[in-house]
């Protein structure tokens, strides 16, 4: 059964507080975010929250056959998409904050990038606080979290809590060009542990 948009927007009426696009991303921001990881670079790869798997696709096009990479997805049909639409990625059924045991259970105790869609703007200061950790604690000193961001959001005061958190922890943070034809419109903050 192919993953409708009906169905997406089916999830994010169920779960607005764990989705928070209106649909799946576009080609270009798909690129874009998968771009600027420099894939082709990294040996170990966490994807946080893919949805359908639209950056799960273009993750699994890009690594090297050697690479380690595995997902998270709190949503179970979210699980199900991508599972369908990427028959070879291995997508857990759990919580971006067990990421190290998942790590652990693959062989390794940090990753070299993490490219997150996670909904940062409908998540409380708690969650974010959290999640923020435990992703700064799995990346190894030079990697990299890429994350989804939407221009609508910047006017919610969560997301510009969740911006000066990134701010906050990264001591380089970098900020992508809009993708105007995504729906909603986004970017990718791109950053770096020292």
């Amino acid at each position: 059964m192919k993953f409708s948009v009906f169905e997406y927007i089916k999830q994010v009426v169920i779960n607005p507080h764990k989705t928070g696009a209106i649909a799946p991303s576009c080609e270009e921001i798909s690129d874009l975010i998968t771009d600027t990881a420099q894939l082709e670079k990294v040996t170990t790869v966490i994807e946080l929250g893919p949805g359908t798997g639209v950056f799960t696709e273009k993750i699994l096009n890009k690594i090297s056959s050697d690479t380690v990479f595995f997902a998270l997805e709190i949503n179970p049909k979210f699980v199900e998409a991508t599972k369908e639409r990427c028959p070879d990625a291995i997508v857990y059924n759990d919580s971006a904050e067990n990421a190290r045991i998942y790590l652990e259970k693959h062989g390794k105790d940090s990753c070299d990038c993490i490219i997150s869609a996670l909904p940062w703007a409908v998540f409380g200061s708690d969650l974010q606080d959290k999640l923020l950790h435990t992703i700064f604690d799995v990346l190894k000193p030079g990697g990299k979290l890429l994350t989804l961001a939407y221009v609508h959001g910047l006017a919610f005061p969560t997301a510009q809590r969740f911006k000066s958190k990134l701010y906050g922890m990264f001591p380089n943070v970098t900020k992508t060009r809009t993708v105007w034809s995504n729906l909603p419109p986004g970017f990718v903050y791109c950053a770096k542990k020292k």
